[in-house]
């Protein structure tokens, strides 16, 4: 389902902008005098986009131009969301592992991104974990955020994500590699006075 929607969404985006490409082409060309189609409604550097017949057409009601400003802000909230959307990486649903039959077997994402997060949050000084788990079903990548306290040591923190929680993942689900970027964080404190 989500190759569909990944393949629809570069589909539109495709067209998006190509016509966007077209249209504001070829309002630069006529802006320049260029040679544009006879059918293009603007053809000279003098044209405008909007008559002045066109801009007052609707100016005695008084609905028209709040409409028109709420449409044009909708559009641009939604695009906005939609660029996000693309920014945001997508995270796996599940894991495909391989069972030597053939056949393979799945575990949730959830299921091992909790167990991950248990595991490094086990470890003295880790206040909180946060994994993520992304790429493709038969290679995933993992993404871990560590909130350490102010004595842990952060060197001794990725060891041992390193050297537990992400080996016993490894171990547990078959894969030969787990890529995983961490990133740590302190957690804010106050300073002590020292008497």
């Amino acid at each position: 389902m989500t190759a569909v929607l990944r393949r629809v969404n570069r589909v539109l985006l495709a067209l998006i902008g190509l016509v966007l490409i077209a249209v504001g082409g070829g309002v630069l060309a006529a802006g320049f005098d260029l040679a544009v189609p006879s059918w293009w409604p603007w053809s000279g550097s003098s044209d405008v986009l909007l008559s002045r017949a066109d801009r007052l057409r609707w100016r005695d009601e008084g609905w028209w131009w709040p409409v028109v400003i709420a449409v044009l802000g909708v559009l641009v909230l939604l695009a906005l969301w939609w660029l996000l959307a693309q920014l945001r990486r997508a995270r796996l649903t599940d894991v495909l592992i391989d069972t030597g039959d053939g056949e393979g077997a799945t575990v949730r994402a959830r299921a091992l991104e909790g167990v991950l997060e248990a595991d490094a949050k086990a470890h003295h000084g880790v206040s909180r974990a946060r994994v993520a788990l992304t790429g493709r079903r038969t290679a995933p990548r993992t993404r871990v955020a560590l909130l350490l306290e102010p004595y842990a040591s952060p060197r001794a923190a990725l060891a041992t994500l390193s050297d537990e929680a992400l080996a016993n993942a490894r171990t547990s689900t078959g894969l030969r590699s787990l890529p995983t970027e961490a990133r740590l964080r302190a957690v804010k404190h106050r300073a002590r006075r020292v008497t």
